[in-house]
């Protein structure tokens, strides 16, 4: 009965929206019950929302359908939801009772205008694969190929317009009843859902995107995309090379076949800082599932389903933002929010950028050696946190990137658990920053950067004396510290220009025989070259008192 409930409209929309009420209801009456918010309120809190989160769950794998595409959704909304609500539904699998294989066998044969046997020689009735849009099944064309044929669910597009109906309801209460409205855009983020989920429910946007990613990556020899037969796929049925492989994360596999690890790894992270730094398509859904192993250690990637898009303008802004961080101009981080779209029209810039360099620095003060996996993930979590409490409201593309980051950096820490996340990225960040597609250089602006001591003076002098008495101990720490490398920055870049202006003295001179020319470009070059030397021992001798005063205090 159940199963023939979940079909009708009334039923599903009513099943969504009274789910969403009861939420919000026992949020509402836990707030009122709540006044004083201790350790003990917090953990009810959280035990509240872990139960919440696990209803969703259940109810999600009963429907199908959009609950467990938006379930996803969210589950990469760190900006929306609790922590602790998004790590219920991360453990949301997208995988459900397969339909019977009549219903999948008419659908291939209205698509295909044929009898299913005059492309295909044989076909595995049992799924291997059952998902809440599509089913797969291995198959064999009649020339004997190897195929996956991906069938998309019996009345699964009917399915989605009813829970859609829904979710314009719930966004609608949450709007007009909570201070979500304040918080998100919730019209917006509808059309995001809808174009998103939307996508996925043409199997024609799916092969363009295996095609589009099995050129982009065509000279990677380590990594492998199927091929797609464009004249069997149509909107409901996709037909792909099949791949023989497993999981990336089957160790047992990689020992069997004596496979690298470290390969694998290298491999992967290379895919991936290709994907998520430069502007263009990048797989937003790569879990192992769909990052395959074959056993000569060839990288598969599948199942392109799920993609986002990093704009051309967007790297500059973010390259901007990176910047920002690393030169402390919070002025030129929340610019290049703002050009993203990141902050909400009544976001107190001023506090974002104090906020921001609150958070910041407690980061700078520590000790980054060795960035692992779980430092990495600690560090996710917390801007997250961040994220969530401030005036931000994440385009679905760079939602989906966060979550493809995390999901990546748990891959490779499964892969290779040595793996060394800072050591990895730094030429990587360095030829991204300083790249000629830049319209900028970060060491151009480091240079301008060397005369904002004194420019920025009165601008330190107000915030150090608002700042209190209880931070002006650690501020002028930080301070005198930050002086003294733009310090030694400068008279790096003066010692570089007496070498410069003395070597091409020197050239003069030889050139026109004229011997004072030659002293003096003789002299000039040695004088820079001292003061470079010196200049470059100093700064090293304050980075190790830095470090091991850093390392004193832990």
């Amino acid at each position: 009965m159940k199963a023939r409930l979940k079909y009708i409209s009334v039923y599903r929309i009513m099943a969504i929206v009274w789910m969403s009420v009861k939420f919000l209801v026992q949020i509402l009456f836990f707030q009122k019950r709540h006044r004083i918010w201790d350790q003990q309120t917090q953990t009810k809190w959280e035990a509240m929302l872990e139960k919440q989160a696990d209803e969703y769950r259940r109810k999600a794998i009963e429907l199908g359908g959009l609950l467990i595409k938006f379930g996803q959704f969210l589950s990469s909304r760190g900006d929306l939801l609790p922590r602790s609500f998004i790590r219920e539904l991360e453990g949301l699998v997208d995988r459900v009772e397969p339909v019977p294989f009549s219903y999948s066998k008419r659908i291939i044969e209205n698509e295909w205008q044929a009898p299913l046997e005059e492309s295909v020689r044989f076909i595995e009735e049992k799924a291997v694969a059952s998902a809440s849009i599509g089913e797969v099944y291995k198959a064999e064309l009649t020339d004997g190929t190897p195929v996956a044929i991906k069938v998309q669910r019996y009345r699964v597009g009917e399915i989605f317009r009813m829970d859609f109906k829904a979710l314009r309801i719930v966004f609608w209460l949450l709007d007009k009843f909570t201070r979500y409205g304040e918080k998100a855009d919730l019209k917006a983020l509808y059309r995001e859902v809808v174009r998103v989920i939307s996508n996925e429910l043409d199997f024609t946007m799916e092969l363009q995107n295996g095609n589009h990613f099995k050129k982009r990556f065509q000279d990677f020899p380590s990594v492998y995309i199927p091929e797609y037969y464009s004249d069997l796929s149509t909107k409901k049925v996709l037909v792909m090379e099949w791949i023989e492989g497993t999981k990336i994360t089957d160790i047992g596999f990689i020992k069997r076949n004596g496979i690298n690890r470290e390969e694998v790894a290298r491999t992967l992270f290379d895919l991936c800082i290709e994907q998520f730094l430069d502007a263009g398509m990048f797989h937003s859904d790569p879990h192992p599932g769909n990052l395959m192993l074959r056993e000569d250690g060839t990288v598969v990637i599948i199942d392109f389903g799920m993609v986002g898009i990093i704009r051309n303008e967007d790297v500059t802004s973010i390259r901007k933002m990176v910047q920002g961080f690393i030169l402390s101009d919070y002025d030129r981080v929340v610019e290049a929010l703002q050009e993203m779209n990141f902050l909400l029209p009544d976001a107190d810039t001023e506090r974002m950028k104090k906020l921001l360099k609150q958070t910041t620095d407690l980061y700078f003060e520590g000790n980054f050696d060795k960035l692992d996996a779980h430092t990495m993930n600690d560090m996710l979590d917390d801007l997250q946190d961040f994220v969530k409490q401030q005036p931000i409201q994440l385009p679905a593309d760079y939602a989906f990137l966060g979550r493809a980051t995390s999901i990546i950096v748990g891959v490779l820490s499964s892969v290779y658990p040595q793996i060394d996340l800072i050591d990895w990225g730094k030429p990587v960040i360095k030829r991204w920053m300083s790249g000629s597609e830049s319209n900028f250089s970060i060491y151009t602006d480091v240079i301008k950067e060397t005369a904002r001591p004194l420019l920025s003076l009165p601008r330190a002098l107000v915030e150090y004396l608002e700042d209190g008495d209880k931070e002006r101990e650690w501020k002028s720490y930080s301070q005198k510290n930050q002086l003294f490398h733009q310090f030694y920055l400068f008279y790096a870049m003066i010692s570089l220009l007496l070498v410069g202006g003395g070597s091409a003295a020197l050239y003069f001179g030889f050139m026109e025989s004229l011997l004072p020319a030659q002293w003096i470009g003789t002299g000039l070059i040695v004088a820079g070259i001292l003061s470079l030397i010196i200049c470059f021992i100093n700064h090293v001798r304050m980075l190790k008192n830095i470090h091991h005063n850093r390392r004193n205090q832990q």
